[in-house]
């Protein structure tokens, strides 16, 4: 407000917070100057997109980029919102099984894996980047033929595999939303006796949280109900206090896996 800037660059876990800060001084998206957001650096859902969205009353935009490739700008959403176009007379991509290698036809979900075309001193030639995502040629309302990227389903050394399941963070983060709560949540993965357990800590909003146990754990069953039906496992939900799990002004801590393997 003061610098009158009406774009943010950030994360959106940090723009989350941002709208939830400003809530708490009692600032509307009216009374702020934002008109877009610049949001990288994680995954993150369409759910959480609309939710930031509405909380800061901005556009809010993916874009895509790698240190080791040349930063931010490898990629960027256009107007469309749907998928980023990625500037390939700079970059070739390709989408690769992650286990095999094997290189998969445009359409299938599979790893990122870019050459850098005009780099010079440090080039990268078939640079694997962990993150798990679609690419696209269908034609874009924009007009713009470069092949997009849908979102990002998350990163193959964050997926998680529990009791045989490939589980996303972004899976349960689309749930929480769809259910009314934050992205604030927290991941916490152990093994018992040889069994994976799966706990999901969950932020309530002000506006849930009270002293009703018996309203709690309603609304404690049913976000777990809806976890089960996206994950196909069941987790333990614990609801617990707002602002009591740790802000990052970086990217989020989501995982915690105290799992000895």
């Amino acid at each position: 407000m003061d610098l009158k800037a009406s774009i943010l660059c950030c994360t959106p876990s940090y723009a989350a917070y941002l709208a939830e800060s400003m809530k708490e001084m009692g600032y509307k998206p009216e009374d702020i100057p934002l008109k877009i957001g610049i949001f990288g650096a994680e995954a993150w859902s369409e759910e959480m997109r609309r939710d930031i969205e509405a909380t800061l009353g901005i556009k809010a935009y993916d874009i895509y980029g790698l240190t080791e490739i040349s930063g931010p700008g490898v990629a960027f959403e256009c107007s469309a919102q749907h998928g980023m176009h990625i500037n390939e007379d700079h970059f070739l991509v390709e989408t690769i099984d992650p286990e095999t290698g094997e290189v998969l036809p445009e359409g299938s979900q599979g790893e990122l894996v870019f050459t850098a075309l005009d780099k010079q001193a440090f080039p990268m030639l078939r640079y694997r980047t962990r993150d798990i995502c679609t690419l696209t040629r269908e034609p874009c309302s924009c007009g713009r033929t470069h092949v997009r990227m849908l979102k990002l389903k998350g990163r193959s050394d964050d997926m998680l595999i529990i009791r045989g399941v490939n589980v996303f963070p972004s899976q349960i983060e689309t749930v929480l939303l769809n259910h009314g709560y934050a992205a604030n949540y927290q991941i916490v993965v152990d093994r018992v006796n040889n069994t994976d357990t799966l706990d999901v800590k969950v932020e309530m909003t002000p506006q849930m949280f009270t002293d009703n146990v018996g309203e709690i754990d309603e609304r404690r069953k049913e976000l777990a109900e809806g976890i089960r039906d996206i994950l196909g496992i069941r987790a333990k939900v614990s609801l617990v206090a707002p602002k009591s799990i740790e802000r990052s002004e970086g990217k989020a801590v989501r995982v915690i896996d105290r799992r000895k393997i």
